[in-house]
């Protein structure tokens, strides 16, 4: 049985937004903003052909039934969607490999914001760039983990009626990556390994989906994906200090 509280889960992305217009915190919010925003306007350009090549040959694929050549619109947004997903998380794959050292850091002041620490930068640069090899293997593995489930998943939505199912489980997969990929920063900074991490999240599953499904959408909305990324670190630093089952430190001293 899920556990959780999906409702409240939903609510941590749009706080992490009022989060990155803090003073304290704007200023790790905006170098990895134009990074993302240059890394944006490269994969538009790149992957443009790439989507409309890709319909075209998953249609194409389709037997000719009657009844299914009757829900080809159906199935065109079944797969666009499905895609849309896969670019989104690609993006933040590549975004974070990027930014993951500033994210990091980011984190660190955030949790300090909301549990009442100063907040200072001193010495920030110097911590970024040590953090680098660690952030660098933290995202790694979270590809590592990513990769053989999504194969799985994009080899069954090319099975005609069996990626009917499959259009659903992309998108409760990419929600539970998207909870996965952030929470992970402020884990990372508390030296919680990933597997750890997900069995913490999984505790709660229904909470971290609530999470991670504004996440995936605004992930997939142009512009605004720009902001979304910051915005979910901040979102999930809250979610790590407020929801009790994730911190080793809250169940020691409970």
């Amino acid at each position: 049985m899920l556990k959780g509280n999906f409702f409240h889960g939903l609510g941590y992305l749009a706080e992490g937004f009022r989060l990155i217009r803090q003073p304290g915190l704007r200023l790790f919010v905006v170098i990895p903003l134009v990074l993302n925003i240059l890394l944006f306007a490269t994969l538009f350009v790149f992957l443009a052909d790439i989507f409309s090549v890709f319909i075209a040959t998953a249609m194409g694929w389709l037997p000719d039934w009657s009844w299914l050549q009757s829900l080809d619109w159906l199935l065109w947004l079944l797969y666009g969607g499905v895609i849309l997903l896969m670019l989104a998380y690609g993006f933040v794959i590549v975004a974070n490999l990027i930014g993951s050292p500033f994210y990091g850091y980011l984190a660190e002041l955030t949790e300090k914001h909301l549990t009442g620490q100063e907040v200072g930068v001193d010495g920030g640069w110097a911590q970024i760039i040590k953090d680098i090899p660690r952030a660098l293997w933290r995202e790694v593995q979270k590809i590592l983990y990513y990769l053989p489930r999504a194969l799985g998943l994009l080899i069954l939505g090319l099975i005609p009626v069996v990626n009917l199912v499959v259009a659903v489980l992309w998108f409760l997969f990419n929600s539970w990556m998207m909870a996965l990929q952030y929470v992970d920063y402020p884990a990372d900074n508390h030296r919680m390994s990933f597997p750890l991490l997900r069995q913490r999240l999984a505790q709660q599953r229904l909470s971290a989906l609530g999470f991670g499904l504004p996440v995936s959408l605004g992930a997939m909305v142009p512009i605004l994906n720009l902001f979304v990324v910051p915005a979910a670190v901040c979102g999930a630093t809250a979610y790590w200090v407020r929801e009790p089952q994730l911190s080793l430190e809250k169940q020691t001293q409970a």
